[in-house]
């Protein structure tokens, strides 16, 4: 792979321009493609050039990334008609960042191989924004020497890269990272609803965990938005509900207990019940103040 190839995106949403605008600002040639011709739009005020096709991404560059939303959409974009490796050429990066199962990563890297191509099963660990500023880490499956190839252009992305085995294994720390994010998610949005009812200053409360034993990287990003009730998305509860279900998958597989995955399964659904399945995780805040009988807050910060 040369030093500095040119890259496809297929997907050019709120990971997917997040990508893209990191590799452009550092010098890399972008293609890209996505169903939402506004998108396209925004890709190329940026700086990057709109495709057709998947097909024609992967004539284009040299390595290509996927960040679209579903299964369904990323083998459909990969291996459907017109997808990426009907454009892919001997040697071509496919470089796929979606949450999916470690069996679906499996799957495709097979297809690819036949093909000639190379597939990497690499999911992203961080929200978009976080993504923006490289601020990410980057897990890696797939064969030790597609991933050095492509090793160059993966740091150019994220803050940390490991390769963390076979084809498969990224997805399995994705599910394991958005578990744990999940949960800590859950459990700000209880314990801001809890300082809620007691008349705490919850801005302060912020200031005061993020400097105690409680401080995360998801109470520095999501703390804010519960505590201000602004939900715009950074990660919607509706594509985070499929990874619940990705991971309780695998857990079934695997033989693992996850009782408080259950539980946050069940606390998300209320969400999607109440209408904001396409407002951010910290959303859930929400359905713990409903439940507590709690005035719900606005953009403004405290009700």
């Amino acid at each position: 792979m040369s030093e500095k190839p040119s890259a496809g995106i297929v997907g050019v949403g709120l990971l997917g321009s997040a990508v893209a605008g990191v590799l452009i600002d550092g010098g890399y040639q972008v293609f890209g493609h996505d169903i939402a011709a506004e998108r396209l739009d925004a890709l190329r005020s940026r700086g990057g050039h709109p495709a057709g096709s998947p097909a024609e991404v992967a004539r284009r560059a040299e390595a290509v990334f996927t960040t679209l939303p579903t299964l369904e959409s990323v083998e459909k974009a990969i291996a459907g008609a017109n997808g990426v490796l009907d454009g892919a050429r001997e040697g071509t990066a496919i470089i796929q960042m979606s949450t999916i199962s470690p069996s679906l990563a499996s799957q495709l890297e097979a297809v690819s191989r036949e093909r000639g191509a190379a597939f990497l099963d690499a999911p992203v660990s961080g929200t978009s924004s976080m993504v923006a500023r490289r601020d990410c880490v980057i897990t890696v499956g797939g064969e030790r020497s597609a991933f050095e190839r492509s090793r160059p252009i993966l740091e150019a992305i994220a803050r940390r890269v490991f390769h963390v085995g076979r084809c498969g294994m990224g997805s399995h720390v994705k599910l394991v990272t958005n578990l744990i994010m999940g949960l800590n998610s859950v459990a700000i949005a209880e314990g801001l609803t809890l300082a809620h009812r007691a008349g705490l200053d919850l801005h302060q409360l912020l200031e005061i965990l993020s400097e105690g034993a409680a401080a995360s990287k998801m109470l520095e990003v999501r703390g804010p938005r519960v505590v201000q009730g602004r939900f715009d998305p950074m990660m919607k509860i509706d594509l985070f509900l499929k990874d619940i279900h990705l991971i309780i998958e695998a857990s079934r597989t695997l033989h693992v207990p996850l009782p408080l995955t259950g539980v946050m399964q069940q606390l998300y659904t209320a969400a999607i019940a109440r209408g904001q399945g396409k407002e951010d995780l910290a959303a859930i805040a929400s359905v713990y103040e409903a439940i507590a009988g709690l005035p719900a807050r606005t953009a403004k910060g405290n009700a």
